[in-house]
This record gives structure tokens, C-alpha cells and sequence, in this order.
């Protein structure tokens, strides 16, 4: 019998029938809980609406965030309070192609002081954006990703190369990428020509944004591996969690009787 918590984890994205990774999700989510024992009970957060939910401290409350494909979202202000949140409190993250793409535009943006960064294809006028153009389109396409040994990525993957299937024409300028290493980020992923493909953070309990789209792996049926990684950083949190609750409620009935 498993005894695992159920985990609650956001899915923050515009949810469409013409998104795939979104279609994706309900299986992933079953697969999780009848291969891995793995339960996540999930809440679409659409981005527009993720905003107001930072503000008000609901995010927070999640064992993990999840920002999916699907950019330009309706709100790119909303994708990015949400992974912001998700940094700054500890919950595990995970975003892929334009969460990761607003990864890196959160962090430029609150971590390294670039207030302007910006994403081209939100912004088509900006000069000199950190998410540009790809010079070749990833719609479709399907490489090999090297993780750094040591890196979370790697951990995640279970191991140092693998294949990926991609569905974006955006990605971050090399030019802006030395700010973002020198304030801490880590580039843990790349492809055969070195473009950066993950980030992550070290020193989070879970903090991983890849470019690729794991959720796009097989037919579902069997998670990805950081898919997996995810829900079982998601299931931790919330072990720890409850322990927390049971904690705090056995302190309070022994000083109940105390005080008896």
C-alpha cells in the first residue's frame, strides 16, 4: 500500500486542447501515480491569473510549480511572479521551453538587477531582449542535451547525455548569459554546439528549467525522468509538510494537558 502524501502542484499556462504538452499532462500524472507511486493532486493556474495568486500567498502553499510551454502566455508579468515565488520560498520548479525561457527572464530581472530584460517575442521592439529569436527554429526538432556532471540535470536524468525533442523558436542571447552565471545561476545543459539548453539553481531543494519538453517523451505513459524528479521532489515537500503539521498539533495538545 502506498503511503506517500499526495503532493498538490501547480500547472501554471494557458491551458489549450491544441498545446500537446498540455494535453500530455493527465497522462503523465496518471503514469506517475500507478508506476511510481507518485500522487499529485493538480490545479491549472492560467498566468494571467498567477499574479494575483503570488500576491495573495497561494503559490506558495503548493509542493511544486510547474510553468508550461505555450508562449507567448496571456500574462508574462503572471509566469514570472509565479516562478519567482517558487524561488524565493522553496517550491519545487520546473519550466520548460517558455518556462524556461521566463526562468531566465525572472532571474535577470529580481536577481541581476536587469530590470529590461526582455523576451522578443513579447516584446518584438525591445533593442537588445535576453530570450531572442533562435537563428534556427527548434519546432519539432530532436538533439542531444550534455549534462554537467554533479548538476542537478544530471541527477535528474540519471545521466550525462540525452535525447530531446523540442517545440520553440526563442532562447536566451549568449551575450547575457555571463550576468546570470556570475549572480549564481547554473547552466547545467547544453547541446552539441554548446547553446545552453538548463538552468538551475543550486542550493534550492528543486529548482529546473529546460528548454527542451520532457512531458513530450514517448507517449506519456512512461515519465520522463525529470518529470519524474519533480513529482518526487513535489511528494517530499509535501512529506515534510505534514510531518510539520503533526509536529506542531502533538505541541499543542501536550500543552494542552499541561496546562490541564
Amino acid at each position: 500500500m502506498n503511503t506517500a502524501p499526495i503532493a498538490r502542484i501547480a500547472l501554471v499556462g494557458d491551458r489549450s486542447p491544441h498545446v500537446t504538452s498540455h494535453t500530455r499532462v493527465p497522462v503523465l500524472l496518471d503514469s506517475l501515480a500507478s508506476r511510481d507511486g507518485l500522487v499529485l493532486d493538480a490545479y491549472w493556474i492560467p498566468t494571467a491569473g498567477a499574479e494575483a495568486e503570488a500576491a495573495a500567498g497561494t503559490l506558495a502553499r503548493f509542493d511544486a510549480v510547474w510553468v508550461l510551454p505555450g508562449s507567448p502566455y496571456a500574462s508574462e508579468a503572471g509566469a514570472v511572479a509565479a516562478i519567482r515565488v517558487a524561488r524565493e520560498e522553496g517550491v519545487p520548479f520546473l519550466g520548460t521551453c517558455g518556462g524556461f525561457q521566463h526562468a531566465l527572464l525572472e532571474y535577470a530581472r529580481n536577481v541581476c538587477g536587469l530590470t529590461g530584460a526582455a523576451h522578443a517575442e513579447n516584446d518584438p521592439g525591445a533593442g537588445d531582449p535576453l530570450i531572442a529569436p533562435l537563428a534556427c527554429s527548434l519546432v519539432g526538432h530532436e538533439g542531444l542535451v550534455r549534462a554537467e556532471p554533479g548538476s542537478l540535470a544530471e541527477s535528474a536524468l540519471g545521466a550525462e547525455r540525452s535525447m530531446e525533442r523540442y517545440h520553440c523558436d526563442y532562447g536566451p542571447a549568449p551575450r547575457h548569459l555571463p550576468a546570470l552565471t556570475a549572480h549564481g545561476l547554473r547552466l547545467s545543459g547544453h547541446d552539441e554546439d554548446g547553446q545552453v539548453r538548463v538552468a538551475e539553481l543550486p542550493g534550492h531543494p528543486f529548482f529546473l528549467a529546460t528548454l527542451f519538453q520532457p512531458e513530450l517523451s514517448g507517449d506519456g505513459t512512461r515519465p520522463h525522468p525529470i518529470v519524474r524528479a519533480l513529482a518526487a521532489a513535489a511528494v517530499e515537500r509535501a512529506a515534510r509538510r505534514e510531518e510539520g503539521f503533526a509536529g506542531r498539533l502533538a505541541a499543542t495538545l501536550s500543552g494542552s494537558r499541561s496546562a490541564g
